[in-house]
This record gives C-alpha cells, structure tokens and sequence, in this order.
C-alpha cells in the first residue's frame, strides 16, 4: 500500500515507545525493550570521536560511526515492528525518528515521505534538528568539510533498510556540522543513487581491521594446530572456576591415572573426559564413550568386556568389548555407578591387572586401556549403601575432579551461547541477531538445573522460534515463564523463578526497617506525613495516594497528631 506523508500530518502518539523505557536503578540498568541501554555524558562521546579521527582519519572514522549506527537501527526497526504491528506503515516507519528523539540524539521533522512496502519503493526527505553529532563537531573538532552526522545516518539506512525489505540509503545533502544552515536527509533505493557502490564501501570492514584480522586469523589457526598436537581442547569457558578445572586435568592427563568426573547432570563431563584424552599421550588412538545407564543390566557386560559366541541365547558370535575396541587409548564409563556387582568386579581387575576375560570365554586377554569414570552422584555415599565396591571406589578416586554447575561460572555463560548460536544458526540455515540484552540478562539470572546441556536447548528452541535478522526475546528462550508485556518489572531470580524488582525493592526496604527499631506507629504517622505533603495538605488526594478512604486517613490523622487541615 503506497502511503505518501503531508506536513501536516503529526506523528503518532509517542506513549508506546516511551512505555519501553525502563529504570533499574537497583542493578544500575536502563532498558528500552528488550536492549540494555546507557546514559553518559555527551562530552565524553565527543572525546571518543575526537580520538577515533585523530587515530583513524576523517574517512576510516566515518567508516566506524556509520556502522556504529548502523547496529543500533538494526534493533530499533524490529522493537518498532513488535510494538506496532496493527499500525499503518506510515506509523510504523514514523517509530524510527520517534525513537531517535526519545533516545536524545536529535529532532526529526519530516518534509516527504513516500513508501510503498509491498512494491519496494521509498522517498524520504527529512530535516534533522538538533543533532548531538554537529554539537560535538561544534565543541571538538570544528566545521568540517563533509556532512557530519555519521552515527545517524548509519541508524537511519539499517532502520529503513530492514523496515523495508530492500538495501535503503540514506545520504546527508546538507549539514550544519560543515557550516549550512540546516542538516538535511533524502532517503531512497541504494539502486536510486549513482555511487550507491562507493557509499556501500563505508560499511565493510576497513582495510586496516582486515589486516588485523587476516593476522588473527593466521594466530588462531597456529593455536588451533599447536592445541590439536599438545592434545588440549577443554571446550568454551573463561571464568576462574573453570580454568582451575582445566589446570587441574592438565596435571593428570600426561600420564594413566585414572581419573573420576564428578558434577550435576549436563555440565560437561564428556568434553572433559576428551580433553583428557586428547592432553595425553594417547591422543592419536581411540575415545570411546559409554553411558553405562543406558545399557540393561543383563548386557552390560558383554557390551563392556565383550562375548563369546554362545555365551548365551542370542550370542550368535564372538564380539570384542568396548574396552577392546579402545585398547590403547581411553574409555569414558559415564554413569559408573549403573554397573552391575558382576561388571564392577570386572573392572577392578582390568584397572589392577590389565587384563580381562569376554563374557563365556575361558582366554585372559591384555588390555591397555585408561579409564576415566564420570557420575553426577555420591560415589563414597554409595559405598556406604552397599551399592558400589569400596575397592574399585578408591581405586577411581585417584584423580577426582568436581566439575562446577553453570550457576556458578555465570561468566561462561555469554561465550557458551554464543558458541551455541553459531552452531544452530549453520544447523537450520537462518541468521538471528543473537540473545537482546534482556534475554541474556534473563540467561545471567537463571539457575539452570540442566546445565550447559539445557543452556543449549534453550538457545536452539530461541534459534527456532525466532526469525532472520530478528533478536532471540526472553520469550523465546523462557516460553511462558514472563509476565505479559514488555515493560514488566518482573526478571527471572538466580533460583530460575520469577521475582518483581518492585517485590525486591519492599523487601528490602521491610528490612531496614526491621533493623532500624522504627515502631509500626512511626512508620504510619511518616507515610501519612509524606502523603499529605505530596499531594499539598489535601486529606482526599493523600488518602487516594495512600489506598485508604478519606474517613479512614482523617481519623488516623486525628489520632496521630490531633488533626491536620485538609480538603
């Protein structure tokens, strides 16, 4: 539907934008939607400009701030979508000037605009009244010989690019930053413009950044080499607990000792186990795996140690173990304290003789084999149950290694669901835009019981249920767990429930009471105090204020200090 803007038409009513801000001064946090936003002075946003042309240039500088902006119209075009989906398009178009106003960067007065959604075409002229970036041109670097508004216009492309389905450009015809006497914006189809190609050039990366990075990349890929020959690989995690994990296996893992895993379901213990694996001497030979839960009883040790043929009903023929099939390199026994008394038995003599009889065979075979075991129970609980050997237990628990729960590396947890993201991203061909910044404060506050395993559930459900070039909502990754709205104070608590900053905020404020001996009728007689002060001594407005009826409010003034005039 082809819609055309006249000048004197208004924009539509703002309240719906400005309900998305939010103030957590308790976290020392500011939300619009779903993204984490900052307050900071403008004179230090001109430092930095300052410094990125001095250290840069005017046109590698230009470079950086378009694309600056360019990130942030990326998010502001799909918030103005979700807000107002039964709007005109007109409307919805009109949320990005609303919202670079709300923001504090400008003022913006459409003269034109004409788009057609359906049939791809746009036209706007706009003037830009106001902009922060000529008041930092004005304080720090001068006039300049270009249109200065970078950051800007950078928003303004990707906000109408993505609004409009098409690659949209925007270009500066006159600025104030370069001494016109107003700055002024015309918009049209990058195929409109006869050096559309050359102003494309200020998005992609600079030539420097690419030198940077081809010497990254060739960094990284000596690394990688280096780390495939030493063996290391501990998979994705920098915080202090989980380097004291991986500096600990070093130490057992250049030579045999058997080692025990020991942590909740889901925090990884097979990426450990092939990291053990693959830091020791034994890297080039196999790593088997085996989830003894999940092998019936009555079979596991045939599919441990291995069958003769007609061992029993259904042996039809003889078959190496998993034991066998790792011989010379290490087997991971996940869930160790599943196995049979018969196959514990077993076990203890492989790991004290290195050796081992199949299932019905009368041959003693050599194996050499290291054992890592894993288990998310008690093992020493266990041994006093009678449901595990006390000889094979001491005999695993040479190298105990406890594995920390995701609760407490939270610090992993943004590296952790970024390596998810890229994986599910190739996995169902679709590019997202990645955790907003609510959905990762959301991921920051859940307890996850399920660990790094349910980390990566919930980024493939979010990957799912979210759209290309769309960021992954708390929503998506905690279907039905949050209030209606966006605007909630509601957040999810470290315990992986739901909990209001408002409720945090009374609890808090009970506390110090509680601490501070106040007596209730104290408390009572300064809330009324306040209430009639605030609403100028009007007995009606403090009892609304207060969500008592004004009789009630009157007699307890009364009592409290003998009367107080009121209206």
């Amino acid at each position: 539907m082809a819609i055309k803007y006249k000048p004197q038409l208004q924009y539509p009513d703002i309240q719906d934008l400005s309900n998305q801000i939010r103030f957590v001064s308790q976290e020392g946090k500011i939300w619009l939607g779903e993204q984490r936003m900052l307050l900071m002075p403008l004179s230090a946003l001109a430092n930095f400009r300052r410094e990125m042309v001095d250290l840069l240039g005017i046109e590698r500088a230009k470079g950086f701030f378009l694309r600056l902006g360019y990130q942030s119209g990326l998010k502001d075009a799909e918030l103005a979508r979700k807000l107002r989906p039964d709007s005109s398009e007109l409307d919805i178009f009109l949320a990005g000037p609303q919202l670079h106003m709300l923001k504090g960067m400008l003022r913006s007065r459409p003269i034109e605009v004409d788009l057609d959604v359906e049939k791809g075409r746009f036209y706007a002229e706009i003037d830009w009244l106001d902009s922060f970036e000529v008041e930092i041109c004005q304080t720090e670097l001068g006039l300049m010989d270009q249109p200065a508004c970078w950051t800007l216009l950078g928003y303004a492309c990707s906000y109408t690019s993505a609004f409009m389905g098409r690659e949209i450009i925007f270009k500066e015809v006159s600025c104030r930053g370069r001494g016109d006497d107003k700055c002024r914006v015309i918009g049209k189809t990058a195929e409109e413009w006869a050096d559309a190609a050359e102003f494309k050039a200020y998005f992609k990366s600079d030539p420097v950044i690419e030198e940077l990075y081809e010497l990254q990349s060739q960094v990284a890929t000596l690394r990688s080499r280096l780390q495939t020959h030493d063996g290391q690989y501990y998979g994705v995690g920098q915080s202090p607990a989980y380097q004291r994990i991986c500096q600990t296996i070093d130490k057992a893992a250049r030579g045999k000792v058997s080692v025990l895993l020991l942590g909740e379901t889901g925090v990884g213990k097979e990426v450990i186990a092939r990291s053990v694996h693959l830091r020791s001497a034994r890297a080039e030979q196999p790593f088997v795996a085996v989830n003894c839960a999940a092998i019936p009883p009555d079979l596991i040790e045939a599919e441990l140690f291995g069958v003769e043929k007609g061992a029993y009903t259904g042996a039809t023929q003889s078959r190496a173990g998993r034991f066998e099939r790792a011989s010379g390199g290490t087997i991971l026994l996940d869930e160790v304290i599943e196995l049979t008394p018969r196959a514990q038995a077993t076990l203890l003599r492989v790991l004290q003789e290195g050796e081992l009889e199949r299932v019905g065979g009368e041959r003693t075979r050599k194996i050499d084999v290291r054992v890592i075991a894993a288990t998310n129970e008690n093992l020493a609980d266990a041994v006093q149950a009678g449901r595990f050997r006390a000889d094979l237990f001491y005999r695993l628990n040479v190298f105990p290694v406890q594995i920390p729960p995701l609760r407490e590396r939270r610090e992993d947890i943004p590296l952790l669901a970024e390596h998810f993201l890229k994986k599910f991203h190739a996995e169902y061909a679709k590019k997202t835009l990645g955790l907003s910044d609510r959905a990762l404060e959301a991921c920051q506050h859940y307890a996850w019981p399920g660990n790094i395993r349910e980390l990566e559930n919930v980024i493939e459900r979010g990957v799912i249920l979210t759209d290309s070039n769309e960021s992954i909502s708390v929503e998506a990754l905690f279907p039905g767990l949050l209030l209606e709205g966006q605007n909630s104070d509601v957040r999810l608590s470290r315990a992986g429930e739901l909990t209001s900053d408002t409720a945090t905020a009374a609890v808090h404020w009970v506390e110090q009471i509680l601490e501070s001996g106040i007596s209730l009728d104290e408390v009572e007689a300064i809330l009324m105090r306040e209430a009639m002060q605030r609403s100028q001594q009007k007995v009606s407005r403090a009892a609304r204020l207060l969500g008592v009826t004004r009789p009630a409010l009157a007699y307890r003034l009364k009592k409290a200090e003998g009367g107080m005039p009121g209206g």
